[in-house]
């Protein structure tokens, strides 16, 4: 099985947080609520360098997914 490449995530620890986890490379969890983002990879300085030209893409896809997520629980 493939797994998707967003995963919507809860925890009634943080009810204001909208976790979104992103499985393929680079892998990593943002919570949507305050974009922190918490990686499952390490990187050398240049790839941090890359990441961080990609960092908005990243928010924006995840942001995407998750409001067509929503979008579809209102159907």
């Amino acid at each position: 099985m493939e797994l998707p490449k967003f995963i919507l995530g809860d925890n009634t620890d943080y009810p204001d947080a909208i976790f979104i986890i992103h499985t393929e490379f680079p892998r990593f969890i943002i919570n949507l609520e305050n974009d922190e983002v918490e990686w499952f990879e390490e990187f050398d300085q240049h790839d941090q360098k890359e990441l961080e030209s990609e960092m908005e893409n990243y928010i924006q896809q995840a942001t995407d997914f998750y409001d067509r997520e929503v979008a579809r629980y209102d159907d």
